[in-house]
């Protein structure tokens, strides 16, 4: 148990107990300063931050209560009651203040660090708990396997075999990069890694890096120190910090900035954390798991991602196939689906008619796993009869109007006069639409290659 790179505060009127204490924790690898009563502690709170505090309730000149209800520890600081044994109602109104524990004296260095750490692992998982980004994924945490994304299942249960190997060696987890359109369930299942993996007792810390303001993305994640900027008035852990001991899943990777993207890898490659405006780094122990809508390799090319991230995070790389990849799996998908949104509404279980599973099947999905949920939800509510995903019908007969062609039933004309080529283009621009303009994604949609792709572009 040591406390290397870390700040202590020891406030404790005692001279002798005071040296004793200071000089253990110094071998310990902690910083220590040390106060003999309320005057001196409040005079180093004012100057500094620290990582951990251990306060006698009794000093000369007060009580050291007085320091906790006026909130001069920030909110990362571990505090740690010491008292004797006829002050325990002190250490119990000095935990509804915000300390961590207590002890009572005699107090042993090794007894105190363990309260110490203690306290930090409960404040680390209260951090996450209050910064947790909780993306509601339509189809549930659950994710739904089966049919065409059994691959994916034992890819996931061939990481988790490794985890628990790495974990015996003492090794750092490897990441996972998920690949996946928007609304496939990647945050359903990066859960469902977490949770069946060797570290599910420990945090799961979500972050949608699309919606981290860009001037504060760096403190969120790696946390700062008081007086880092303008409005840092107190030491606050950042999620990565706050994610120890457990996982922390980067959603929307690319829209992280370039300069944090560089921190990130430095973050990753150290297993370590720097807060913003501290000069001390922090161990920790995080497994990764990224997910991008969009192909790394088109953004490193298109000089939109670093390209030693990529390859940092681009071990275990596991691909959801959009919905219209996965063929009769949707009728299944869809099943599930209605049972569960029955279940919520107290509906009973409606089967899916003829039509309804025409359209299931005809229907492109731009909107993968997400949108069949909600489509799911409106037709449980509004079809009165029976599924006959009477919406996906209108939005259909739109789209046919501008090309005919690709309606069900359509005849080619037997004089001649269909155009091929704007066929092909219509259909590659389509693509090129649903992929968000990637190349790459593209082509695969299409079962070309990307060249293909690039020749279309430049012939028009």
């Amino acid at each position: 148990m040591r406390l290397e790179n870390s700040t202590l505060l020891l406030i404790e009127d005692e001279a002798l107990l005071r040296r004793r204490l200071a000089a253990q924790f110094e071998n310990l690898g902690a910083d220590v300063s040390v106060a003999a009563n309320l005057a001196e502690a409040r005079r180093l709170l004012a100057e500094m931050s620290f990582d951990y505090a251990l306060i006698d309730v009794n000093l000369p000149d007060g009580r050291s209560l007085e320091l906790l209800a006026e909130k001069r520890f920030g909110e990362s600081t571990v505090v740690v009651v010491m008292t004797s044994e006829s002050g325990v109602a002190g250490a119990v109104e000095a935990i509804r203040l915000g300390a961590a524990d207590y002890l009572a004296k005699p107090v042993e260095a090794e007894d105190a660090v363990v309260r110490l750490l203690g306290g930090r692992q409960q404040r680390r998982r209260q951090r996450g708990e209050g910064f947790r980004q909780q993306t509601q994924v339509a189809a549930g945490d659950s994710f739904v396997f089966g049919g065409s994304l059994e691959t994916v299942r034992q890819q996931l249960e061939k990481v988790i075999v490794a985890d628990r190997r790495l974990l015996e060696t003492g090794s750092p987890l490897a990441p996972v990069l998920i690949e996946g359109e928007t609304g496939t369930g990647k945050t359903s299942l990066a859960r469902w890694l977490h949770h069946h993996g060797p570290r599910a007792t420990g945090p799961l810390i979500e972050v949608n890096c699309s919606a981290l303001p860009e001037a504060l993305a760096e403190s969120e994640l790696f946390g700062h120190e008081r007086g880092a900027f303008t409005d840092a008035k107190e030491a606050k852990m950042g999620l990565m910090e706050a994610a120890d001991g457990g996982t922390l899943f980067l959603d929307e990777l690319p829209s992280l900035p370039a300069a944090l993207q560089a921190k990130l890898l430095t973050a990753i490659e150290d297993r370590a954390v720097r807060r913003v405006g501290s000069r001390k780094t922090i161990q920790l122990d995080v497994r990764i798991i990224a997910a991008t809508p969009k192909d790394l390799g088109e953004l490193v090319e298109q000089g939109a991602f670093r390209e030693d991230l990529r390859q940092r995070l681009d071990l275990f790389r596991v691909r959801i196939p959009p919905l219209r990849e996965r063929g009769d799996d949707i009728i299944d998908l869809t099943e599930k689906l209605i049972a569960s949104t029955a279940q919520r509404y107290g509906l009973t279980v409606p089967a899916i008619p003829a039509a309804g599973r025409a359209r299931l099947l005809a229907h492109p999905w731009p909107g993968n796993v997400r949108e069949l949920a909600h489509e799911v939800e409106r037709s449980l509510v509004f079809d009165d009869d029976e599924l006959t995903f009477s919406s996906l019908a209108s939005g259909s007969a739109a789209a046919d109007a501008t090309h005919p062609w690709l309606a069900a039933g359509y005849t080619f004309p037997s004089e001649g006069g269909f155009d091929l080529e704007q066929a092909i283009d219509t259909m590659v621009e389509r693509a090129l639409s649903q992929a968000d303009g990637n190349v790459s994604a593209a082509a695969r949609l299409l079962s070309v290659p990307r060249d293909y792709i690039r020749y279309r572009l430049k012939k028009k």
